[in-house]
């Protein structure tokens, strides 16, 4: 019993002040910067960092972490100006089932700028991550380092930076871009696996429009320097685009239950009724044209052959001319890389070869089986693509693929020519299973490249009949499979099954590179 003011209170009655002032604490931390400042986030179309992590964790998972902090700087005054939270909500919730550390940057609070406390606050829940093995999912909506802390911002950052970097091929990595990331913001998202921004209110660039005005006498707005536009179809940056936050936080949630939590689980593999031979796999076969260089839909043949026509593309409007994305065979999630015909013949490019590269790797690191699909004339030529370094960038698909130890089956649809054939999981890059369609073409070149090259070694003969005679002799799988580069012809109604067979032979596959440091990738 205490007396206070000549008052006497209770022990029940005192414990009950401390717990409705630490609720009443609570309570204020929840709302940020204000009521009124979420409502100007609403007017923009966004929504605030709490109802962000609200609508992407299951309903009541989430536990947040250290709701109570403030900044401790005296600075600018700034003692005075003290938020709960300091601007950043961090924690750990699940998404169907699957746990997830996330963290939700609070743009009412200074502008959603990074503070050391800040920064402690992110740091603390990606080492808890990698601690547990699950993923991290960071929401930005930032407007940079907060400038009264000085160099204190700028050593928050890069402590972040390190985890990004240790972190990575740990861990699955997850930025979402809600609002502004800008200056030297934007490279933690860089390092992390995917990147999924929101049309019309995400912008990610290192220098401004009004810097740009003033230092290169450049105009343009914000949208066409780093909107999702921008960085979903030129840069490549980000890898999936989104009409609001809604459809965003949604799609990430379908996202997070393809990955494995961490580099020590296997592929994620759900229940599945969908069966190894299906009668619309006779459909394959007519997808692909008898004319060489007619044009299709790879996706099509995506589309036939995972389960419910079920395929999460990465980066689709970015480096068309190769596909990425995962699927599920039997409820096993598969990587899945094919070159896309529709697309300057498929051929393999710089973007083309940056982009599959990365993806190779991603899934090499988080035990995922890949399927490559194959239908491709080359690389592409010209001046261009030469002094953008094909020959270093084409290397680094090559090498994902080289490196990768995960199961590899490759499908040649139709053509596999040059050092392309090579590049695309091919056998001498130890290759699992490799098949190969019956009209496939397995060749140095074309025919008609090679009767131009081969000129009057071919004997007597008109182009035509020349083009014929290469065709039925090296353009076709025949030769390949004779000397074992191609495991078997195959029917394309049977492509399907013999994935899942497949997937079942390679589950206990196990081989590991020599012993290294680090490999040298050719960056």
């Amino acid at each position: 019993m205490v007396m206070n003011n000549n008052t006497v209170r209770s022990e029940p009655e005192l414990k009950k002040e401390m717990y409705d002032k630490i609720y009443k604490v609570k309570e204020q931390a929840k709302l940020g910067g204000g009521k009124e400042r979420i409502e100007k986030q609403h007017a923009k179309g966004k929504l605030s960092a709490r109802e962000r992590i609200e609508l992407l964790v299951d309903e009541g998972s989430f536990r947040e972490y250290d709701a109570l902090v403030t900044h401790r700087c005296t600075d600018f005054n700034m003692q005075d100006k003290k938020v709960y939270g300091d601007g950043v909500i961090t924690g750990h919730g699940t998404i169907n089932g699957k746990l997830v550390f996330v963290f939700s940057q609070d743009f009412t609070v200074f502008g959603g700028s990074l503070s050391a406390t800040f920064a402690q606050k992110i740091c603390k829940i990606m080492d808890k991550a990698v601690e547990v093995g699950a993923p991290v999912i960071g929401i930005n909506d930032s407007g940079g380092a907060r400038i009264q802390e000085g160099v204190d911002s700028l050593a928050g950052y890069a402590d972040i930076f390190l985890r990004n970097v240790t972190s990575s091929g740990v861990v699955p990595q997850i930025s979402l871009i809600m609002g502004n990331c800008a200056g030297g913001a934007v490279y933690s998202p860089a390092m992390t696996d995917f990147i999924f921004m929101v049309k019309n209110t995400s912008y990610m660039y290192v220098t401004g429009p009004n810097v740009l005005k003033t230092v290169t006498h450049e105009d343009i707005d914000h949208e066409s320097l780093g909107g999702s536009k921008a960085h979903t179809e030129k840069s490549g940056v980000a890898h999936l685009e989104f009409e609001n936050d809604i459809e965003a936080l949604e799609r990430t949630r379908e996202f997070i239950s393809m990955l494995p939590s961490s580099n020590k689980e296997k592929s994620p593999k759900i229940e599945s009724s969908e069966s190894r031979s299906r009668e619309k796999d006779s459909l394959l076969k007519d997808i692909v044209p008898s004319d060489s260089n007619a044009s299709y839909n790879m996706k099509d043949i995506i589309n036939n052959i995972v389960d419910e026509e079920q395929f999460f593309e990465t980066q689709p409007n970015y480096a068309k001319n190769i596909i990425t994305g995962f699927a599920r065979f039997e409820g096993q999630t598969v990587a899945i890389i094919a070159n896309q015909p529709q697309e300057l013949a498929g051929c393999l490019d710089v973007n083309s070869s940056v982009k599959a590269g990365r993806f190779v790797r991603f899934a090499n690191a988080f035990n995922i089986p890949i399927l490559t699909l194959v239908d491709v004339p080359g690389f592409l030529p010209g001046v261009n693509q030469e002094h953008s370094g094909i020959i270093r960038h084409g290397a680094k698909l090559l090498f994902a693929y080289a490196e990768a130890t995960v199961p590899k089956i490759t499908v040649i649809t139709r053509k596999a020519y040059g050092g392309a054939y090579d590049v695309m999981s091919s056998k001498h890059l130890r290759g699992d299973f490799n098949y190969a369609w019956p009209n496939s073409e397995i060749a140095v070149m074309g025919a008609d490249g090679a009767v131009q090259i081969l000129g009057n070694q071919m004997g007597d003969g008109t182009k035509e009949e020349k083009e014929a005679y290469y065709k039925d002799r090296f353009a076709t799988p025949l030769q390949a499979a004779s000397r074992g580069f191609i495991d078997d012809v195959i029917h394309p109604a049977d492509t399907r099954r013999l994935i899942c067979e497949a997937l079942d032979i390679l589950e206990t596959k196990d081989v590991k590179n020599p012993e290294k440091k680090i490999s040298n990738i050719p960056l």
